[in-house]
């Protein structure tokens, strides 16, 4: 089953993510945000644990990716692996991260922001497919 794909924007980065559960999908759109930037094996030599709250599970999303960029940016730290565990009320995740300094690599695409444009999780027969658009 594919991870995630990469669909035709004027301007931005749009993809879907897919999944068997609510917690594939959401790291399957992190890692593909993560691949927008950088499409190379990244080094598993850091790991970090992050904690996430939404009101929805669309919001929820949205701010996981968004933690995630603010990683890359702020704190130098490019994601290779991911763990995800989403509550039971779907509104809140824990994450574990492992991945490596920025400095190592050379990003292709510098994303600004997520965007809620076009933006949905939808479970379709057996699978989960989240689509995002990143404003680079």
């Amino acid at each position: 089953m594919e991870k995630f794909k990469f669909l035709e924007h004027t301007a931005d980065i749009k993809f879907q993510a897919f999944g068997k559960t609510l917690e594939e999908v959401f790291k399957n759109s992190a890692l593909a945000m993560i691949n927008s930037q950088y499409n190379k094996k990244i080094k598993k030599k850091i790991k970090k644990k992050i904690k996430i709250e939404g009101r929805d599970l669309e919001n929820l999303l949205y701010n996981f990716l968004e933690e995630i960029l603010f990683l890359v940016d702020a704190k130098g730290f490019l994601v290779s692996k991911i763990k995800v565990k989403i509550s039971k009320d779907k509104k809140s995740l824990e994450a574990n991260l492992i991945g490596d300094k920025i400095k190592d690599y050379e990003l292709t695409w510098e994303i600004k922001a997520i965007t809620y444009n076009e933006m949905f999780i939808r479970k379709i027969k057996d699978k989960f497919t989240a689509q995002i658009v990143l404003d680079v």
